[in-house]
């Protein structure tokens, strides 16, 4: 035990829960670098005292956590893992599990479905028998009960060579060499520094041709020919995926503009737990109406979507929007519009 910790003969916790013991004697054992007590009370969502006497109370269970030195801080562990009793999964956590896999291969991600469907397996597999004879009829009628509904829309290309070939050069650092037969040189060869993989309608591949570092998409459908090239090859240190992404509406990438959207009263209830974007900004008005303020690009996926509000949604800003949303209306009336009725 470190120095400075003093074994009290009792847990000092009455006021806690159990669970968020076991929530943090789970974590301790998940993390292989070990969590600060900052890092424990951010996890556990309380103060750092009270963060101090959950490790001492998890230390008093498990006397074979341990105290890493990791200047100017302290890390701690519990290297040994858990028994597979206090680890044994509950009935929620195995529906979700199994919806989620239901979820992916609905949706068409076949591979990820998979890997998931392979985890299951190894939970049910290290669960005690008795313990799998009590939750298995509750996850089935469970499971048997509730439903992810599948959007409309397009399904996603995922082949499971293709990820894994770029998961192993992100990994390795190393620079990715392919075909890619979209944008301004399709079926041109090209050498791209691998960032990361986005999945959604359409599933990326986010990278920067060699030599640069400004992100771009490469549909994975598009991609053929994929090698790994023995040549190191990183992201930007200050380059975050979540951040790129947030900066679009949907995936595609262009100028960012700032978007304020105004929805009419009658709506103004559903807007309110809306999610439009990531970075938006809500503010309720005195005539009842809601104020909708975010930065990205995508303006004509944001067009789209703002369609399936029908007139309850009135764009303020920017013109471009506005103007891309008035073409698009314009196109589809042209289209379906009755010719009688307009020659009339």
């Amino acid at each position: 035990m470190p120095r400075g910790y003093v074994k009290s003969g009792h847990i000092p916790m009455r006021h806690e829960k159990a669970g968020l013991l076991l929530k943090l004697a789970q974590s301790l054992a998940a993390s292989a670098e070990g969590l600060t007590l900052d890092e424990m009370a951010q996890e556990l969502g309380v103060g750092r005292r009270t963060a101090e006497r959950m490790r001492n109370a998890v230390w008093e269970l498990f006397p074979l956590m341990e105290a890493l030195e990791d200047p100017p801080h302290k890390r701690y562990r519990i290297s040994g893992g858990l028994d597979g009793f206090i680890q044994a999964p509950t009935t929620d956590e195995l529906v979700e599990l199994s919806k989620a896999i239901d979820g992916l291969r609905a949706a068409g991600a076949g591979p990820r479905a998979a890997a998931l469907a392979s985890l299951e397996r190894k939970l049910r597999s290290a669960m005690r028998s008795a313990a799998l004879r009590r939750v298995v009829p509750d996850v089935d009628a469970l499971v048997r009960a509730e439903l992810i509904a599948v959007q409309a829309g397009p399904r996603p290309f995922e082949d499971e060579q293709t990820i894994a070939v770029i998961r192993q050069a992100i990994m390795a650092m190393n620079l990715l060499r392919f075909r890619y037969l979209g944008g301004s040189r399709s079926g041109a060869e090209r050498d791209v520094v691998p960032y990361g993989i986005m999945f959604g309608r359409a599933n990326y591949l986010v990278g920067a041709d060699a030599g640069t570092d400004a992100p771009r998409n490469y549909r994975l459908d598009r991609i053929e020919g994929l090698q790994i090239l023995d040549q190191a090859a990183a992201p930007p240190d200050d380059f975050s995926l979540p951040d790129y992404a947030a900066r679009s509406f949907g995936i595609y990438q262009g100028e960012v503009a700032d978007i304020v959207l105004r929805v009419l009263p009658q709506a103004a209830e559903d807007a309110l737990g809306w999610r439009f974007h990531p970075t938006q900004r809500v503010e309720p008005q005195e005539d009842g109406s809601v104020l909708v303020s975010f930065s990205a690009s995508g303006l004509l996926e944001l067009c789209w979507h703002l369609f399936t509000w029908r007139d309850q949604i009135e764009i303020l800003a920017p013109e471009a929007l506005r103007a891309t949303m008035a073409q698009e209306l314009s196109r589809a009336l042209a289209r379906h519009q009755d010719p009688g009725a307009a020659a009339s």
